[in-house]
């Protein structure tokens, strides 16, 4: 799928152009992959008003000619380092205010660059690049869909063969070789599959504990469709729905539920936040959502903006975010659900479609 990388420097372009530099240095990776389309690591991306240059090593020539065309390059020998080969290009290139990614670079990178460039002034710039990647074009949005697909369908294949002697590990494991099947890459972040009392720790890892251990698993999965990824929540219910976990259920998907209808353009990141925290506050469980009610999600599964208490971020279309609020039980468990969100010019679009009714989360395990 062909993406507008030239487009995406132009804009970076303005933006710094506001900061008063003459070139931007960018060295998170990520963000290098976002302004060229290079999947590549271990190199840099140096942005000046007049063009760009990738700054890399021989083993990634011939991929970098492959997706980056029309970027130049800056191919180091063997023996120089990056920083060195980095310097080098930056003193050819005349310029006199360098923006360096305050988020990426370290005290020790940025005072070794310093020496060797002591007539350029060295500016720290945060999140440029991020502010950028908050908004998606079509191509990233479609990709999203794609990893969003991938990760169903691996999850709709587990629903068939769950069963109730499988460890937590072995139901991760088999997702995950599923979405594989189904064209993704790889998951988007180690599975969390989470039996019982386990699913009371929002991030817990999977253990030998069996599936049949208790009488609901907390799932939180995504795909990596190769560069954009998706990610969700879902609780099956592998016994009987008791009158707690009906409670619990009820309140935290009328939770999402209300705050997905709040996600629209000028809508403000923590009023969303808030949506969902109000309702779980009035059923008295406010104390056991302990977390942002969600996040961006592209070629990072957390990036901005982040729905969130006290984040002034205001919506935009284009944005993709997760909607995810949880209750959290220790020593009973908990229930989180979780979905991908587009803003769109006039209002929200769910992206993830997975059944999350009560009556659809039962499964005969």
């Amino acid at each position: 799928m062909a993406m507008n990388f030239a487009s995406r420097r132009d804009r970076l372009r303005i933006a710094f152009r506001k900061a008063g530099i003459d070139a931007l240095l960018v060295t998170d990776y990520t963000n290098v992959t976002y302004l060229t389309g290079f999947t590549g690591d271990d190199s840099y991306l140096v942005v000046r008003g007049d063009g760009e240059t990738i700054v890399s090593d021989p083993r990634y020539t011939t991929q970098l000619g492959e997706e980056c065309p029309g970027v130049d390059l800056e191919i180091r020998p063997p023996g120089r380092g990056i920083m060195q080969a980095t310097a080098r290009l930056l003193r050819r290139g005349g310029i006199h205010r360098l923006g360096i990614e305050a988020d990426s670079m370290t005290v020790g990178f940025r005072d070794r660059l310093a020496t060797r460039l002591p007539k350029v002034t060295l500016t720290p710039v945060s999140g440029a690049v991020e502010k950028l990647r908050q908004v998606k074009d079509r191509e990233e949005v479609a990709l999203i869909r794609q990893a969003a697909r991938q990760a169903e369908k691996g999850f709709e294949a587990l629903r068939h063969t769950l069963r109730r002697e499988m460890s937590e590990k072995q139901a991760a494991d088999e997702l995950e070789h599923q979405m594989r099947l189904f064209g993704a890459k790889e998951a988007a972040f180690p599975t969390i599959m989470a039996v019982g009392p386990r699913a009371a720790l929002p991030h817990a890892s999977p253990t030998e504990q069996p599936i049949g251990g208790d009488d609901f698993v907390l799932i939180d999965w995504g795909a990596n469709g190769g560069l954009y990824r998706s990610d969700l929540t879902r609780v099956l219910v592998t016994a009987k729905i008791s009158p707690k976990f009906e409670r619990v259920y009820r309140v935290v998907l009328q939770a999402q539920l209300r705050a997905i209808a709040a996600v629209r353009p000028g809508a403000i990141a923590h009023e969303v936040d808030s949506v969902a925290r109000k309702v779980i506050a009035k059923a008295g469980f406010g104390r056991r959502f302990r977390h942002g009610l969600g996040h961006g999600l592209g070629l990072q599964v957390h990036e901005g903006p982040r729905l969130a208490v006290n984040n002034p971020t205001v919506l935009r279309p284009g944005m993709v975010v997760t909607v995810e609020p949880g209750i959290y039980l220790p020593g009973w468990g908990g229930v989180r659900i979780e979905d991908d969100v587009l803003v769109t010019r006039n209002g929200c679009e769910v992206l993830t479609n997975l059944p999350k009714r009560l009556e659809d989360i039962v499964v005969a395990a």
